[in-house]
């Protein structure tokens, strides 16, 4: 999603960390148009997302640039693990993105995926509270 956000969460607790992969490899992420994440361990179509989503159609977030129309993911694709992918309305099919839009969907993504996210450190101490 060019330069808005980033792929890879750093741990810098300085305990045994370095860098974890974001997202996770063994998923594809599905962000809906309200921000809500979703994730598939299993290989699925994106047909099956779309099902549920009859207006969208699915954006990987890596094929998003300022300037130019989102890229639609065919219906009889298969969403990759390790990728995100945007639930985006069919009406802005042909609208090329701004800097704004990328930069919205990049927020939405933030905060979907900073609710999912749950660093070593707070599992430890996660862990030890219960």
């Amino acid at each position: 999603m060019g330069n808005c956000a980033s792929s890879q969460i750093t741990n810098s607790s300085g305990g045994g960390g370095g860098a974890m992969n974001w997202p996770p490899t063994a998923t594809a992420i599905v962000i809906d148009l309200d921000g809500k994440l979703r994730q598939f361990g299993q290989p699925i179509r994106a047909c099956h997302v779309l099902s549920v989503n009859p207006n969208c159609f699915l954006c990987n977030s890596d094929a998003m640039f300022v300037g130019s129309p989102p890229p639609q993911i065919p219906a009889d694709e298969e969403l990759q693990t390790g990728q995100i992918y945007f639930l985006v309305p069919i009406s802005k099919s042909h609208t090329p993105l701004s800097l704004q839009d990328l930069c919205e969907l990049a927020s939405k993504a933030s905060t979907g995926l900073g609710t999912n996210v749950m660093y070593p450190e707070e599992r430890q101490t996660q862990k030890i509270r219960n």
